[in-house]
C-alpha cells in the first residue's frame, strides 16, 4: 500500500483572536509558510488544533479554508473523531463534502470501549465513507491503547491506510508493524520519537514541532524514512530539548507560547487549557534560543 504521504505532517495549531474566534487569514498564511518550508502533509482539527473545543460549525470552515488553500500541493487530513461513532461520521462525511484526503480518527475516550468496540468502531466508518482512514492511538488522552491484534484486524480494511501512534511503547510498536507488514503505515505521534520509528520502517511523523520548525521536522523524517541513521540521529538529539519543552505542559499550550516568541501570534488556548507559567515559559524559550539557527 502506497503511503499517504512521507515526512512530516504538520498537526496544526488553530490561531485564535483575542476574543477567541477562529483567526481564519492566518490560518491560511500558516498553511502557506508550512508548504513553503517542506511539510509534506496538513493535518487539521487535531489534538494540536484544539479540535475539542471547536464547535463543528468551526471545524467545517476550518476543513473547507484548508483544502482551498492548499489546492492539492500536500493531503488534507481532517480530524473527526470522537467518543461517539455517530458524531464522528457526521464529523468526517462534513470533511468529505470539503474536499478532505484523508480522516485522522482517535479512539474513543471517556466511554472508552473494548478491543473488538475498537475494530467496530472503525470499520463503522471505514464502510461508510469514501476517503482513507488514519486510526489515531493517544492512550495518555484517551483511556484507550489499541494492541498489535487489533491493529492487524484493523489492517484488513482497504480503507484503514495508516496509524498515528503517539504510544511510546517502542517494542509495541514493534510488534504492531511485524504484524500488519505494509498493509498499515504507521507514523509517529511523538517528535520525540521520530528518528526511531521512521528508522523502523515508519513512514514519517504527525508533527507539533513543525508548527515552528517546519523545514526541521521535514529534514529530520525524511532522513530517518530514508535509513539514514547518523543524520537523523543528529537531527533528532539537536531538536530534543524543544520536543521536551512542547510538552512542558498540555499541549497545545507549549506549541503556542512557542510560536508567539518566533512572530507567530497565534492566541491563546481555549479554556480549559490556560497560559504557562513563568518557569514553562523560561524553558519553552530557552529551548528555541538552542535551534536559532533554523529561524
Amino acid at each position: 500500500m502506497n503511503p499517504l504521504f512521507i515526512g512530516s505532517g504538520v498537526a496544526l495549531v488553530t490561531p485564535f483572536n483575542e476574543d477567541m474566534t477562529v483567526n481564519f487569514p492566518l490560518f491560511e498564511k500558516m498553511i502557506d509558510d508550512q508548504i513553503a518550508n517542506g511539510t509534506d502533509a496538513v493535518v487539521v482539527c487535531g489534538t494540536t488544533g484544539e479540535g475539542a473545543t471547536l464547535s463543528l460549525a468551526e471545524r467545517e470552515e476550518l476543513f473547507s479554508r484548508a483544502v482551498r488553500r492548499v489546492k492539492g500541493r500536500v493531503p488534507v487530513i481532517c480530524s473527526s473523531g470522537s467518543n461517539s461513532t455517530s458524531f464522528a461520521l457526521q464529523t468526517a462525511k462534513k470533511a468529505e463534502r470539503c474536499g478532505a484526503d484523508a480522516h485522522l480518527i482517535v479512539t474513543p475516550y471517556y466511554n472508552k470501549t473494548s478491543q473488538q468496540g475498537l475494530i467496530e468502531h472503525y470499520f463503522t466508518l471505514a464502510d461508510a465513507l469514501e476517503k482513507p482512514i488514519i486510526v489515531y492511538n493517544v492512550p495518555s488522552r484517551t483511556g484507550m491503547n489499541i494492541t498489535p491484534e487489533t491493529y492487524l484486524a484493523l489492517s484488513k480494511h482497504e480503507k484503514i491506510i495508516a496509524v498515528k501512534e503517539a504510544d511510546d511503547n517502542i517494542a509495541k510498536i514493534i510488534k504492531a508493524m511485524t504484524l500488519v507488514g505494509d498493509d498499515l503505515s504507521f507514523y509517529s505521534g511523538n517528535d520525540d520519537l521520530a528518528a526511531p520509528i521512521g528508522l523502523l520502517g515508519g513512514k514519517g511523523t504527525i508533527s507539533v514541532l513543525s508548527n515552528v520548525l517546519p523545514k526541521a521536522a521535514h529534514e529530520l523524517n525524511l532522513a530517518a524514512v530514508s535509513g539514514d541513521a547518523k543524520q537523523s540521529a543528529i537531527l533528532q538529539k539537536k531538536l530534543q530539548p524543544l520536543n521536551e519543552a512542547l510538552f512542558c505542559s498540555v499541549n497545545p499550550m507549549p506549541i503556542k507560547f512557542a510560536m508567539q516568541k518566533a512572530g507567530i501570534p497565534v492566541g491563546a488556548c481555549r479554556l480549559p487549557l490556560v497560559s504557562l507559567t513563568k518557569e514553562q515559559q523560561a524553558q519553552v524559550s530557552t529551548a528555541l534560543a538552542s535551534v536559532k539557527d533554523y529561524f
